[in-house]
């Protein structure tokens, strides 16, 4: 029954098909006849019956069957019977296999939708002479007027299941039309009809490719000559592409959507949602099937000549000498000896590199630079600013809002919508208008670094990486779910459907996943579907039911590939199906895979080699063996395939990959490439900052910019030749044309970087200072240097000319000045200053003391006067720390005076420019009387001549105007910007004002003529603000700004170059902003700020929001009371890199004692270092009898992440342990029972387990009261402490055994330093040394037990034991690192194969040593981070580092490399497999082929690492911050914590493993409680548990459905305690103001707040029943708060009828306060076995425990403490009381009669215990750490 794909195209006629009127494949019932219709002059059918149930025609005939019919739109032609209502269904299936029903009839009054049927109200249309607006604009559904007109009803089918039901569609099924209507044909197409246009008009306006068809003879309606088709019937679309239209009805548009088409020369096009890629992809088709071949396997017709692309010599290369280049080579289709046109360049740089990701440039994708639907632009990001630029004319259209860089672009299918979205701090996206560079909408990402995005009609995707500072783990960042789940990517899905009709843009689904990203694409064909690609994955995706899902594609033997790109299969969008296509993907490896899409399975692969000679001397690509290319970027058309690659190599290849059919070769590598939509051009980017694109008729190369690889530094201005020069980080020159914005000159020195450029005013000179302390002069003319001047000893700080061009000035670090005498295109030095004197530190005192020696200070207005003799400061003339800027040094404009900052920051010094003879001195720093800080010199300009006054922009945001020939203070501007002034200019004719900072340029009128006089809000006093604008545009700090000669524009860098059109009139007065145009650039206008600009401008005093008129509602104004500041848009961009962010340590408290220089703590995470602890030992210790022990330790929560090596394990026999605070947990990994090894009271630091499995090393700092740390060696067999070592003073850094186990070596730490060796038969000391700098790691060679290494600083140090008789000595060889690495720390390392040793730096690097020549032969790249981890098993490495990362490398080919020494290379080195973990790697064991290990982290995790099966398992849990408040569950089956990283955390009893976590980052979760178990239910309701945060708010958690159900805001101050009412019908919550609120769970309301203890933390809650009279007051609870001033209150309340009534309130005395003691909480709790009773403990006038009775109100019983409690709880089922102390001690207390009992095992203050529910379990914490206790039966 299905019909074949092949024959619904280009449409099929349904009735005709199926032949309707032999009545076989199709089905009727009731009144059903064929009739012929005169006016239509054809058949048609009359279905009519009173009820529509028994009179239809049917499609297919069984209602088992299906039409199978694809095509997008149904059209259907009919007429409703006049007064009659009708029906029609239509049965469509959707891609999972779901029929939807999709009806619609004039009988329905609303619309209805369920998840399979949708109904809609059908609306008839007038009749040509009533109002089109009588029916239909009002949607009024109901019987047919008698004149309604035949229809073409067009139905979308897959946008109506997208839009109402986000489903996606397959195909259409069924069609059963009921009575009563009259139906001509009824057909299917993928393209879009339009019935008012002829095949004649069609082919001579070019319809076709606008997306518009004319309608097929069989589906017209006759149109007698000289009517108009939409005067005699209706044409309807559904949905409609008319914003107005309303959704839910379907009804004909007022006017027509295709109406006037043919009245216009121009045709009026659809919405851009009809236009359809079948007809383009059609006729593309078409064009290549007709068009000759010249290259078989369906390549393109053209030559095999390859243009080669060469960019920028190495010396000074003018762009007419560019032949030059072109001499050298046989063909080149790139620059030509010609000036390139205008097109070919602009000032505009990319920037090099993303930090943390791979070498491309940005943009780093062809998602990033895009091709516009109609080829003639291409769109990139430019930092905050995206850019649009023409590719023929070079014209830019910019696309402002962002303030920050711009990460990520993607376009809908019709170019008419574009995404954007930005990183950082505020990371938010934006959807334009791309038409009209409208703002649609902003919608915020909540991420830190977004850099994947993708879109295509009406989806939008994005794919972040998370940082550690989201809201919420649950939501985004790395979520824990199930202890099994660990995210650090997110994909999220945006519905954009409604943003042209001015709806928001909404989350459509989202996604967690571990897996590395590199790319990610959305399915042209569906939009449901896509497709990303990282590091060793590759995954399809799909939208379906609102969630996201992804499954992996098979990829065999390519598995461990990285993959950097992909790209679909072209072709029309309705064939193949989309099961058919195939995807293509590139990697590092230079494979590109072809992925079958149906199975999930790679289908074929290719790798991309280097080229190897043909015997003519020709090359081949991809015909040699070895290590492929690089393939950065993919890109696919319907006939050919563009790769970009690392090789700097654009190749285009036929679609089977057979040959190179065209090759373009560049400087660097290349980046990412497009093919433009008409497949004619194919748009590429390099690492080196530079656009282009090949044109594939011309075989050309065309340049559209070239670009800084790094942030520019400076520039200077040619004034009579309009060029501009600018220096880099990058270590180039470059000089370019103002007006044809080209690339004139590149000026590399690879060497040294240039810091300081600067034009000669009429000469063809450039001169340029560099770091090194060199000035050279170049000859653009000659492209020539002709000078080098090396005066300075340090990096230029400033360079200038005079304006007259005789004088050169040179400024330098070290604060020397020189001048130079300029002659005959020569420049000759005069006269140094401060040179010959040594610098020295002085104080400002002395500073000024001396500058003043000579002097008379007068005061001249407010401003002191200076005329000081020359030299009289040491050393320095200009000041050392002003920094390098292009106003360092500044002239006058009549070339008489040379000013700038020094001798010191606070004072600015005015020369004669002729002689630097010294005229004038101002102290900066003294001019504001009433200021308690001193004011430095930032910035100085000169005012235009005659006026010459000079301009000191301040540290305090001032701009000081200052009389030059006085020094007396003019005026001053203030503020200026909330951060330093970087630069600032003045006009040529002294009007305007330019300063730069903040990332913002401001404009002031010079004059200050238009002051505005605010109101102080504060007060009546009037403040004097100055008018300024703002224009926003750099994502970074505005490093120098300046105006152009002839004052047409304005040129700032710093990230980027920027070119402003100033408009504000020369000479003329500007006019107040107000009254000009808002289309204007710079000045006169007024502009916006977007959303994320108001939020950097709103701590300006005094700001306010004012209205923006009837502009985009997503910009909004900001107002200042000091000065008006408004965006503008910038002309030219230039790109700049940001450097990848290095892995830094994590941060750990330190030892408040200064510490001697020998004992500061190295640069390594490595290195341990224990966790401050304010408590103390216990002085006594109550011991249980043995045997007579009530508590049991059952199990230990947590892994002290603190540690380093302190988890062990052997394969061989399954032993594993791992350290908790001072306990060793020793676990059987297949039970999961645990043992506990008590015998440390300190945080234990490392373990050491010998080869043989039977010995266990623990280290741990000393006691109180010992000089040494304490080693205790445990026997594995019974877990006995068979000896305890005392040796080192401070901590244990590693310790490791021998290969025979004969010796024991232990290091110290960085304070300790020394190395110990002991005798593991006696454990006798055998010998001890000290060593000069710290180590950090140790192991014996695993061949010979006299061999030993660790690593420090800098160095390997290889031990040799020696033994004669009894004597042992230890002889050392100290390696040093290679030079190459400069100053390192080696931070660990591992002996490999024979003669290996490898070794880890805090930098990154592996290291290999030859342990027989104990030398280093290689190195390699390892991490971006420091490693810490090494383990070695015969050909396979593992590594750990601070990134999280644990890496596998295949090290077999390493053993053969050292026999070449030095010479040796890394690229045999091979990263086999990868992992990263939730924290830093701090241990690791693994088996012996290392296929399976354990690793543990800094979060306080265990993994089960499996490199077979690249997983990884959480095996162990806890806590890394302190746990708050702990609880049971009402069944005791789980317990759930809190801490203060913003952690819940429920666990299972039984097997003590995490469950499900829920995560509020940026909060500290302070309490919880669990809902108790409602009378006689128990069940998924109950399952829930509050807690308190930090910030005030409440969180309500569903433990089953794993997700946040409420959240609650009843306090502004942090909460401290929390509980359930008994019936879980109340939270309790008390905060840190003392407040206690009463909120309800189910609403979500605040019942009451009680202020009784306001002031004092509240520290505990707790409910109880009570019969209703007990006590004489009514209510069935009975609750207490109590707080930290030793208040009790106790209440009775009945919540049902709003009751809650004071029963007492209770004050404990207490001694005085003593002052810088941390007191003891106050804490109470209702007394179970004895009612009416409460128990409390806190700071008192003893250490005791109080028993008050309600009943006779006075304590009647006290129990002594050995110390004031920090915890307690009360045993529900037996009279005893557990307390925790700060001391690290538990004590079970028995209330009745017995001894009380202490437990030992907590290495820091018990800060909670609890009692389950049953009394048969105890739960207690210290710290981190978690400990569950039973109780003894009996």
């Amino acid at each position: 029954m299905p019909v074949p794909a092949a024959w619904q195209r280009p449409y099929l006629n349904i009735f005709k098909h199926f032949r309707v009127e032999e009545w076989k494949h199709s089905a009727k019932e009731g009144d059903v006849a064929a009739l012929t219709d005169m006016r239509l002059k054809g058949t048609i059918y009359r279905i009519q019956g009173s009820n529509p149930a028994s009179s239809y025609l049917q499609l297919p005939r069984a209602g088992t069957q299906s039409l199978g019919l694809t095509g997008r739109y149904l059209y259907l032609l009919f007429r409703p019977l006049p007064h009659k209502h009708f029906l029609v269904h239509l049965d469509v299936t959707t891609e999972e296999n779901q029929v939807v029903r999709i009806s619609f009839s004039n009988l329905f009054k609303e619309f209805k939708s369920t998840a399979t049927w949708l109904q809609f109200p059908f609306v008839c249309g007038a009749a040509k002479d009533l109002a089109c607006d009588a029916v239909s604009q009002h949607g009024v559904s109901g019987a047919a007027p008698a004149n309604v007109r035949w229809t073409c009803l067009v139905l979308d089918l897959p946008s109506i299941l997208s839009r109402y039901l986000n489903s996606r569609y397959s195909h259409l099924k069924a069609i059963k039309l009921c009575s009563n209507l009259l139906v001509k044909n009824l057909c299917t197409s993928d393209l879009l009809f339009d019935p008012g246009v002829t095949f004649s008009e069609a082919r001579h306006t070019d319809l076709a490719c606008r997306g518009i068809a004319p309608m097929p003879r069989e589906m017209a309606f006759p149109v007698p000559k000289g009517e108009k088709w939409h005067d005699l019937y209706d044409y309807i679309r559904f949905p409609s592409g008319e914003s107005k239209l309303p959704y839910d009805s379907i009804q004909k548009g007022c006017p027509s959507p295709v109406a006037g088409v043919l009245e216009k020369p121009v045709p009026q096009l659809p919405p851009p949602v009809t236009l359809t890629r079948a007809v383009c992809d059609h006729l593309s088709l078409t064009h290549h099937k007709t068009s000759p071949k010249a290259v078989p396997c369906r390549s393109p017709g053209i030559t095999k000549n390859i243009p080669e692309v060469h960019l920028t010599a190495l010396r000074a290369v003018p762009a007419g000498d560019l032949e030059l280049e072109e001499n050298q080579r046989p063909h080149s289709g790139g620059d030509t000896g010609q000036p390139p046109p205008p097109s070919s360049g602009g000032i505009h740089v990319y920037a090099h590199q993303r930090g943390g990701r791979t070498t491309r440039a940005v943009p780093t994708s062809s998602e990033e630079v895009l091709w516009t639907q109609d080829n003639a632009a291409v769109v990139y990001p430019c930092h905050a600013v995206i850019v649009t630029l023409q590719v023929r004319t070079g014209e830019q259209r910019f696309f402002l809002g962002h303030t920050d860089k711009v990460s990520a672009l993607a376009f809908n299918g019709s170019s008419t919508l574009l995404a954007s979205a930005q990183a950082g701090p505020r990371s938010l996206g934006r959807l334009w208008d791309f038409p009209t560079g409208t703002c649609l909408s902003v919608f915020k990402t909540n991420v830190h670094s977004l850099w994947s995005l993708s879109s295509i009609i009406s989806i939008l995707c994005l794919a972040v990486e998370q940082l550690l500072d989201e809201k919420l783990f649950c939501y985004k960042g790395y979520k824990q779910l199930f202890h099994r789940v660990f995210v650090l990517q997110l994909v999220v899905v945006w519905n954009t459907a409604q943003v042209t009709c001015g709806a928001g843009v909404a989350v459509l689904a989202k996604a967690h996943t571990d897996v590395d990203i590199q790319a990610l694409k959305i399915a042209f064909f569906d939009e449901t579907r896509m497709v990303s690609c990282g590091r060793d994955n590759i995954r399809l995706w799909r939208v379906r039911s609102g969630a996201l899902r992804s499954c992996p594609v098979s990829l065999g033997e390519y598995h461990s590939l990285e993959f950097t790109d992909l790209a679909f299969e072209e072709g029309p969008v309705a064939a193949p199906e989309p099961e058919n296509r195939s995807l293509f993907v590139c990697s590092k490896s230079g494979h590109v895979l072809e992925v079958d899409y149906k199975n999930m399975s790679v289908r074929s692969a290719r790798q991309l080699l280097p080229a190897q000679p043909w015997e003519h001397g020709q090359e081949q690509a991809g015909s040699s063996s070895g290590p492929g290319i690089a393939i950065n970027s993919i890109s696919m058309s319907l006939t050919f395939c563009a790769t970009g690659s690392e090789d700097g190599y654009v190749r285009l290849w036929p679609l089977d990959f057979s040959a190179v059919v065209l090759e373009a070769e560049h400087e660097a590598p290349v980046s990412s490439v497009s093919i433009s939509p008409d497949s004619h051009k194919v748009l590429c980017t390099t690492a080196s900052g530079n656009l282009g694109y090949v044109d594939i008729q011309s075989r050309d190369y065309n340049t559209l910019m070239r670009s800084h690889k790094g942030a520019v530094l400076g520039f200077s201005v040619g004034g009579i030749r309009k060029q501009i020069a600018t220096v880099s980080q990058d270590n180039t020159i470059r000089v370019w044309d103002l007006v044809s914005m080209q690339q004139l000159y590149d000026f590399a020195a690879a060497a040294e970087t240039p810091c300081a450029v600067a034009f000669h005013p009429t000469w063809k000179i450039l001169a340029c200072g560099f770091a090194s302390g060199t000035v050279r002069t170049f000859s653009l003319a000659a492209s020539d240097l002709l000078l080098e001047h090396k005066q300075h000893r340090s990096s230029i700080t400033g360079l200038t000319f005079s304006p007259d061009g005789n004088f050169m000035f040179s400024s330098c670090l070290q604060g020397t000045l020189a001048l130079y005498k300029c002659v005959a295109q020569k420049s000759h030095i005069l006269r140094v200053l401060g040179q010959s004197i040594k610098p020295k530190l002085v104080q400002r005192q002395e500073m000024l003391q001396l500058l003043l020696s000579s002097t008379v200070r007068v005061r001249v207005g407010f401003a002191p006067l200076f005329t000081l003799p020359l030299a009289v400061f040491p050393g320095n003339v200009v000041a050392q720390d002003a920094g390098n800027s292009w106003d360092a040094l500044v002239v006058s404009g009549d070339s008489h005076l040379l000013a700038f900052v020094g001798p010191c920051k606070y004072v600015v010094t005015v020369m004669e420019a002729c002689s630097l003879n010294e005229l004038l001195k101002v102290d900066i720093s003294i001019l504001d009387l009433h200021s308690t800080v001193l004011d430095s010199a930032v910035r100085v300009c000169f005012a235009p001549v005659p006026g010459g006054e000079l301009l000191v922009s301040t540290s305090s945001n001032k701009i000081l105007v200052l009389d030059t020939k006085t020094g007396r203070l003019v005026r001053e501007v203030s503020p200026v910007h909330k951060l330093t002034c970087s630069s600032l200019a003045l006009s040529r004719d002294g009007q305007y004002l330019l300063t730069a900072g903040d990332k913002v340029i401001k404009v002031w009128d010079y004059q200050m003529r238009f002051d505005i006089n605010f109101q102080d809000r504060c007060g009546d006093e009037e403040v004097q603000g100055v008018l300024s604008q703002v224009y926003i545009g750099h994502s970074e700090p505005v490093r120098q700004v300046a105006f152009t000669p002839d004052q047409q524009h304005i040129i700032s860098v710093g990230d980027a170059i920027f070119l402003w059109d100033f408009l504000a009139p020369v000479g003329a007065r500007s006019p107040p902003a107000r009254a000009c145009s808002p289309t204007s650039a710079l000045l006169p206008g007024p502009g916006s700020f977007s959303e994320s600009d108001k939020e950097e401008e709103a701590d300006l005093p005094g700001s306010r929001m004012v209205a923006n008129g009837d502009k985009d509602a997503s910009v909004v104004v900001v107002e200042s009371d000091r000065n008006k500041e408004f965006a503008v848009r910038p002309k030219v961009r230039q790109e700049s890199p940001r450097s990848p962010e290095k892995s830094t340590n994590e941060a750990r408290k330190g030892s408040k004692t200064s510490k001697s220089p020998c004992s500061i703590r190295p640069d390594s995470y490595r290195h341990f270092t224990p966790r401050f602890k304010a408590s103390v030992l216990p002085q006594s210790f109550l011991s249980p009898p043995a045997g007579s022990e009530i508590l049991r330790l059952k199990a230990v929560i947590g892994y002290n992440g603190n540690g380093r090596g302190n988890m062990v394990w052997n394969p061989d026999t399954g032993f594993f342990a791992y350290s908790c605070g001072c306990v060793i947990v020793v676990e059987d990994l297949h039970s999961g029972s645990q043992n506990h090894w008590l015998g440390h009271a300190e945080e234990i630091s490392t373990l050491g387990l010998s080869h043989d499995a039977q010995v266990l090393a623990s280290a741990s700092g000393k006691k109180d009261g010992d000089s040494h740390c304490q080693i205790c060696i445990w026997s594995i067999q019974d877990g006995a402490c068979t000896a305890e070592l005392f040796h080192h003073e401070t901590q244990i850094q590693a310790m490791a055994f021998s290969q025979d186990d004969r010796f024991l070596v232990t290091i110290g730490d960085y304070s300790d330093q020394t190395i110990a060796l002991w005798n593991t038969y006696t454990y006798q000391l055998l010998l001890s040394t000290c060593v000069s700098e710290p180590v950090h790691d140790v192991a014996f060679s695993p061949v010979s037990h006299q061999a030993l290494a660790c690593v420090g600083r800098g160095a390997v140090m290889f031990w040799l034991l020696e033994q004669q008789g009894a004597a042992v000595n230890l002889k050392v060889h100290r390696a040093p690192a290679p030079d190459v690495l400069g100053l390192v720390e080696l931070t660990s390392l591992c002996y490999g194969a024979d003669t290996l040793l490898y070794s880890g730096t805090n930098s990154g690097q592996i290291c290999v040593w030859d342990t027989e020549t104990n030398c280093c032969f290689m190195m390699w790249e390892a991490d971006e981070g420091e490693i810490g981890v090494l383990l070695c098993r015969h050909n396979r490495l593992v590594s750990g580092s601070n990134t999280k990362r644990i890496r596998l490398w295949a090290v077999g080919t390493v053993q053969e490399l050292r026999l070449k020494g030095p010479h040796a290379r890394s690229s045999s080195v091979l990263l086999e497999h990868e992992i990263t973990l939730d924290g830093t790697i701090v241990s690791a064991a693994f088996d012996d082929s290392l296929e399976m290990g354990i690793v543990g982290t800094t979060a306080g995790t265990l993994w089960y690492i499996n490199w077979l099966e690249s997983t990884s398992i959480r095996l162990i849990s806890g806590h890394k911050n302190k746990v708050t408040d702990v609880c049971f569950s009402p069944d005791e089956t789980h317990c759930a914590t809190c801490g203060e990283d913003g952690s819940v955390r429920i666990w299972a009893l039984g097997s003590t493993e995490l469950v499900v976590q829920f995560q509020v980052l940026n909060q500290s979760c302070q309490c919880l409680a669990w809902k108790p178990r409602p009378v006689g239910v128990w069940g998924t309701e109950s399952q829930q548990v509050v807690a308190g945060y930090s910030d005030g708010t409440i969180r309500v958690f569903s433990i089953s459905r794993t997700e946040m159900e409420l959240k609650m805001h009843p306090h502004s101050a942090a909460l401290t305690a929390i509980t359930y009412s008994t019936d879980g019908e109340m939270i309790l919550s008390g905060g840190k103001d003392g407040l206690v609120a009463v909120s309800s769970p189910r609403t979500g309301m605040t019942i009451h707040v009680l202020a009784d203890h306001k002031g004092s933390p509240i520290t505990a809650l707790q409910c109880t029943r009570k019969q209703y009279h007990d006590f004489g007051v009514e209510g069935g609870e009975l609750w207490l708060a109590t707080s930290s001033d030793r208040r009790v209150s106790i209440w009775a309340s009945d919540w049902l009828k709003d009751k809650c009534e004071l029963l007492d309130w209770l004050s404990f005395p207490a001694l005085a306060d003593p002052e810088g003691l941390d007191l003891p909480p106050s804490l109470a709790a209702f007394c179970p076995w004895e009612h009416g009773a409460l128990v409390y403990v806190g700071f008192g006038m003893q250490e005791e425990a109080l028993f008050y009775s309600l009943r006779k109100k006075q304590v009647v019983r006290k129990v002594s403490l050995p110390a004031f409690a920090t915890a307690l709880s009360l045993s529900p089922a037996a009279p005893f009381m557990a307390l925790g102390f700060g001391a690290r001690l538990l004590r079970l207390q028995p209330c009745l009669a017995g001894a009380p009992q202490d437990y030992a095992g907590h290495d820091d203050s018990v800060q909670l215990c609890r009692f389950s529910p049953s009394g048969r379990r105890l739960l207690s914490a210290s710290h981190s750490a978690l400990f569950v206790w039973e109780l003894r039966a009996g």
